[in-house]
């Protein structure tokens, strides 16, 4: 492309109920092969850490690398915190030791090594007067704003979505910011200065986008979806050597909701692959009905009324994972808290063939959550748990550890996808898990830097293993009009218990 915990367990712990016809019954998931033969069950973490309401942008890495995540929360109006993970001796918030305590609405928040360092920097993006962004540099003990320093530089607008991607594919991450009342902005970083190309590529779309997904379709070249609010249509732009080209993709354009209807939009766009055939699908959280769009040989299809997931409301994210580890990806959405209305939760879990049934335990649906919903092992015993931003003053920013039993819990695999200096530059890189010596899939993912509502996920992804089988790990990184593909073979996951299997890969 050319351009110009220490887990505090609650004493209590929760079951799946659902609710129907005004009847609550424990929802007991039979089949032991599938892992399921015990209730859903997550428990708050540190809740009087985690207590404050107003949670806008919830973002994981490892900050301090010492080999488990970190937590950054930014608020509307109150003074942000960055949570440094100790261990068995728990959170510890450290934001005004380092000099991350913006008392700015902070709308969004990723983590990305923009000066390929080995460590991750903070970009923050805000709403109301000059500067809209601010890029912190990570210098071990403390952090630097240097966003004028490297040409980081936006006068106006509301930022949504951010994401790092190298989109030129030079080594390097790029970034790109959705904004809610103007274009939108991709920054192209070359030699350690940025520069905004969104003009010259054709991506500077000034419809009302917040959400963002990078992703390839196959020919090498980085594409992304924006997804638009107040009716606008949403936007799929193809990437290619001269930049991107808007494409005419119908159900895309909807992402299964009306267009031209201002109560109706997609807020945030995910990559999955939900019927595990070796390619990605799309799933569009929605105000009106979700979308989860298959990709099939005839063009995209809306299977969302189908298989149990359109359920009309309004919806600020969506959350995919294998969070019982029995094969299958699972979906959590949360719903919009606004004023006295306050729209439902749902954790989706796969059933049976490609259906999802609702099985929401009570610690969720107590949470009130909206804007950023991220899956984590905070704790390293090989699930994941669920990281909710409340937006609501009354809300919080709660940490639910998934009480997924230890002899299912470890049958798991995290990879991540490393270039070939270390880094972690590759966003939009594709993972997928084979049984060892077959060509059986078991599971694909994608790396993505742009994760929940202006959220973001600690960056390697997740697999759930039923029974702990020896695995093979196939990577494919795109960009640049070429697809490199590095494989190991013969991984055994319990040798990964608490920690990555990390594979560097060669792009050049």
């Amino acid at each position: 492309m050319k351009t110009g915990a220490s887990k505090t367990r609650s004493a209590t712990q929760f079951v799946s109920w659902q609710m129907f016809a005004g009847f609550a019954f424990v929802a007991l998931l039979g089949g032991c092969d599938r892992n399921d033969s015990q209730p859903v069950r997550f428990s708050p973490v540190s809740e009087e850490l985690f207590d404050e309401g107003g949670a806008l942008t919830d973002a994981w890495a490892d900050v301090d690398l010492d080999g488990d995540p970190d937590r950054f929360v930014g608020f509307n109006g109150t003074p942000s915190r960055l949570y440094r993970n100790d261990g068995i001796d728990g959170f510890v918030d450290i934001a005004s030791e380092v000099g991350l305590t913006t008392k700015r609405s902070v709308r969004t928040s990723a983590w990305g090594d923009f000066d390929s360092d080995g460590d991750p920097d903070l970009l923050l993006g805000y709403s109301g007067e000059e500067p809209v962004i601010a890029l912190w540099k990570n210098n071990g003990a403390t952090f630097t704003e240097v966003s004028e320093m490297v040409g980081l530089r936006i006068v106006s607008g509301t930022t949504r979505q951010a994401a790092w991607v190298d989109v030129d594919a030079d080594g390097d991450l790029d970034l790109f910011l959705a904004m809610r009342d103007g274009p939108n902005h991709l920054f192209i970083q070359t030699a350690g200065k940025f520069k905004n190309e969104a003009h010259n590529l054709g991506l500077d779309d000034t419809r009302r986008t917040v959400g963002a997904l990078w992703f390839d379709d196959g020919d090498g070249w980085l594409d992304v979806i924006v997804t638009n609010m107040n009716g606008d249509a949403n936007g799929l732009y193809l990437g290619s050597e001269a930049g991107f080209t808007e494409s005419q993709e119908e159900e895309i354009h909807g992402g299964g909701r009306a267009i031209g209807d201002e109560s109706q939009g997609s807020v945030r766009p995910c990559s999955v692959d939900y019927d595990a055939d070796g390619d990605f699908d799309l799933f569009f959280a929605n105000y009106g009905p979700n979308g989860l769009l298959e990709r099939t040989p005839e063009g995209w299809l809306n299977r969302a009324d189908e298989v149990g997931v359109a359920n009309p409301s309004r919806y600020d994210t969506c959350a995919w994972a294998d969070f019982d580890h029995d094969g299958s990806v699972d979906l959590f959405v949360n719903g919009t808290v606004g004023g006295e209305v306050h729209y439902r939760d749902w954790l989706m879990r796969r059933e049976g063939d490609i259906n999802f049934i609702d099985v929401t335990p009570l610690e969720i649906l107590e949470r009130n959550a909206s804007h950023g919903a991220t899956w984590v092992d905070y704790d390293l015993d090989g699930d994941l748990d669920l990281a909710l931003a409340g937006s609501a003053i009354d809300g919080t920013h709660a940490l639910l550890e998934n009480l997924l039993r230890p002899e299912f819990a470890w049958h798991s695999l995290q990879v991540r996808v490393l270039d070939e200096k270390g880094h972690s530059t590759r966003p939009g890189s594709e993972v997928r898990l084979f049984v060892s010596g077959t060509d059986r899939l078991l599971g694909t993912r994608r790396v993505d830097s742009g994760s929940g509502y202006d959220a973001q996920s600690d960056l390697p992804v997740h697999f759930g293993v039923p029974g702990g089988q020896k695995v093979d790990v196939e990577i494919t990184v795109p960009g640049g009009g070429r697809r490199s593909v590095t494989r190991i073979d013969g991984v055994d996951p319990r040798m990964y218990q608490g920690r990555s299997l990390e594979v560097r890969t060669d792009h050049r």
